[in-house]
């Protein structure tokens, strides 16, 4: 090939590739100014493809071109003034925290992190993925702060709630039950249906000592001495079980196991479970006190440690604890009152604090232990029961009703903020 050939067919590929990029830069085109922001032919593009791909999978009809066109785009208006208000309010999300929702996403898709993110790597979306989760992320904790503050919950409006057919509704609890059943077909003999029921008080006798009802189940099941059958009722209120069990269920612990319950077709086995929700709310409390020291610039761990050890040793010795705790705690939460966190619920402190908590008695001191805050002491100074029955319901009657009213606030502040934004739509 001769040097001008091989120039001219270079020449050639290198106005090709002008052309191509010219062709890119006119099809991604701005086509609507909003505020400070731009929406882009590509970004429009790429939407409608999404929609138009996912109504194919799933059969579903789709408005004609220009109505979808235009909705989109509304849409994507709409999504750009809430990215410029999340960012005039400094809502981010960190590369770590979009890593955490892209695991659950390969969780849920029955694969690991690596494995979701090569897939996607392969498909050509990974970066777009990313900046998508993002961005919902990002608008969903906007709408969620913004909405909310929004949202007037009066007194009166709890009380009627909750003492409506719909609040009496949602308040109430909802139980998740095992269940056996011994079958006892008409055919059955009278000595075969004594048989079944001594057997049934047995198997229940030896869930008691095992404490564990599905283990003796599956082992009764295994051994076929009599046909078994179970149902699963899932999550259930009281009053949606057969009616057989409903009275028994809702005066149930978890764990109790109740039987046999005989009825017509044989005689049933029912054991509590899981309780979620309901109004009866009885809390384990503990009145604690506790001093802590943060490692620092001037003390490293040994020295923290060591500073916590001496302030123990004073306290054991007959210094006064709440008097040392304002002198030396660095908890700013808790040092004005001598390091006192007044009652504390069940579950409302650190883990590996709470384990600590849970072996001392009353007003013996802790070793010095280690949370993520810092070096721990810590005292017991009273333990309850506490019914927060009332405040819980009222609580859950708050939330509920907010819950109802979010849509629509939510939607009133999107038509404002619409309303209040310039738009230009480029042709």
């Amino acid at each position: 090939m001769s040097t001008l050939r091989a120039f001219s067919l270079a020449a050639l590929c290198l106005l090709l590739s002008f052309q191509v990029s010219a062709q890119r830069v006119m099809l991604d085109r701005i086509i609507a100014i909003v505020d400070d922001g731009v929406v882009l032919q590509s970004e429009l593009d790429a939407r409608l493809l999404d929609i138009r791909t996912s109504a194919a999978a799933n059969n579903q009809p789709l408005p004609d071109n220009e109505q979808l066109t235009s909705e989109l785009l509304e849409a994507l208006i709409i999504e750009t003034l809430q990215m410029q208000f999340a960012e005039r309010v400094s809502i981010r999300f960190d590369d770590d925290t979009v890593n955490r929702v892209l695991n659950n996403m390969a969780q849920n898709n029955n694969m690991t992190f690596d494995e979701y993110v090569l897939a996607l790597e392969e498909a050509g979306v990974y970066l777009m993925t990313r900046e998508q989760v993002r961005k919902q992320m990002t608008i969903q904790e906007l709408q969620r702060g913004v909405v909310n503050r929004r949202i007037t919950i009066t007194e009166q409006e709890i009380g009627n709630f909750l003492n409506s057919e719909m609040g009496r509704e949602v308040m109430a609890a909802e139980f998740y039950v095992n269940h056996l059943l011994i079958s006892t077909p008409s055919a059955d003999s009278t000595e075969e249906k004594e048989a079944k029921l001594k057997y049934a008080a047995d198997l229940i006798a030896k869930m008691g000592e095992l404490n564990n009802f599905s283990q003796v189940f599956t082992e009764a099941r295994q051994d076929r001495i009599f046909p078994m059958d179970s149902t699963d009722f899932g999550w259930r209120r009281a009053d949606e079980f057969p009616t057989l069990f409903a009275d028994i269920v809702s005066n149930m612990d978890i764990g109790d196991i109740e039987g046999p319950i005989v009825a017509g077709n044989g005689f049933h086995i029912i054991q509590l479970a899981q309780q979620r929700g309901g109004t009866e709310q009885i809390v384990s409390q503990t009145n604690i006190r506790h001093i802590m020291l943060e490692p620092n610039e001037i003390r490293n761990e040994e020295q923290t440690l060591a500073a916590v050890e001496d302030l123990r040793q004073r306290i054991e010795a007959g210094e006064n604890f709440a008097t040392l705790a304002r002198q030396n705690s660095d908890d700013a939460s808790s040092v004005v009152g001598g390091g006192d966190l007044d009652w504390v619920s069940q579950g409302g402190m650190p883990p590996e604090m709470e384990v600590i908590i849970d072996e001392l008695a009353e007003n013996e001191i802790s070793e010095p232990f280690r949370t993520e805050t810092g070096w721990h002491i810590a005292e017991v100074l009273g333990r309850r029961e506490s019914d927060l029955s009332q405040e819980y319901s009222r609580i859950q009657a708050e939330n509920s009703l907010r819950d109802r009213k979010f849509d629509l606030e939510l939607q009133n502040w999107l038509i404002e903020i619409r309303e209040e934004a310039f738009v230009e739509l480029i042709e």
